[in-house]
C-alpha cells in the first residue's frame, strides 16, 4: 500500500459515513491533504431562480462547515499527527466547490529574463498583484487548460511508484558488500 492509498483508507475509515452522499475525494502533496466531499443539493421548489439556488447551495455548504467543525478539527489533528501534513476541507454542492481551509505554500523557483518579463507584464497590466500572484495565475491557467495532459502525467507517476515498489530495494534485499 503506498502513502496515498494509506491516507485515503485512513480518512475513509475515520470520516462519518453520514457526512457525504458518496466517498470523499482526497488530494495530497508533501504539505497538505485536501478532503472534498459531496453533500446533498437542497430540495427547492420548481421555478426557483438561479440566484436563489446559488444562495441555498452556499447556505448548505456553510451549514455543513459549522455542524461538522469540532469533528473535522479532531480528525485533522489526528491526521496531521499521523501523516505530518496539514488537512484542508471542502464540499461540493451540485458540482459547486466550496473550500473551507486550504494552504498557500511558498514555492521557490529560478526564472530567466523572458519568464520574469511574462510575470511583470501580468503585474503591470493589473492581471496580477505581484510576481508571486502572476505565477500562481499561470499555474492555474495551465492546470485548467491542460487537465488531460496533467492527469496523464499523474498516472505515469503512479506507474513509476508501483515499479519502484517492486524493485530490488523494496523488500530490503539490498546486496551487502558483494558485487552482484
Amino acid at each position: 500500500m503506498n502513502a496515498s492509498d494509506e491516507i485515503a483508507a485512513w480518512f475513509l475509515g475515520r470520516i462519518p459515513s453520514a457526512w457525504y452522499v458518496a466517498a470523499p475525494t482526497l488530494s495530497a502533496d508533501r504539505e497538505e491533504i485536501l478532503v472534498i466531499g459531496e453533500v446533498d443539493d437542497p430540495a427547492l421548489p420548481t421555478g426557483t431562480t438561479s440566484a436563489a439556488r446559488a444562495a441555498a447551495r452556499e447556505a448548505r455548504a456553510r451549514r455543513f462547515r459549522e455542524e461538522t467543525r469540532p469533528t473535522r478539527m479532531a480528525i485533522a489533528d489526528e491526521a496531521q499527527h499521523r501523516f505530518h501534513r496539514q488537512v484542508s476541507w471542502g464540499v461540493t454542492v451540485s458540482g459547486e466547490r466550496h473550500c473551507f481551509t486550504t494552504l498557500s505554500v511558498p514555492v521557490m523557483t529560478r526564472l530567466r529574463l523572458p519568464e520574469r518579463q511574462v510575470l511583470d507584464t501580468l503585474v503591470e497590466s493589473g492581471v496580477a498583484r505581484s510576481r508571486s500572484h502572476a505565477l500562481a495565475w499561470c499555474v492555474r491557467l495551465v492546470g485548467r487548460h491542460q487537465t488531460d495532459w496533467i492527469e496523464s502525467l499523474r498516472q505515469a507517476l503512479t506507474a513509476v511508484e508501483a515499479a519502484r515498489a517492486q524493485g530490488p530495494d523494496a523488500a530490503g534485499d539490498r546486496a551487502t558488500g558483494a558485487d552482484g
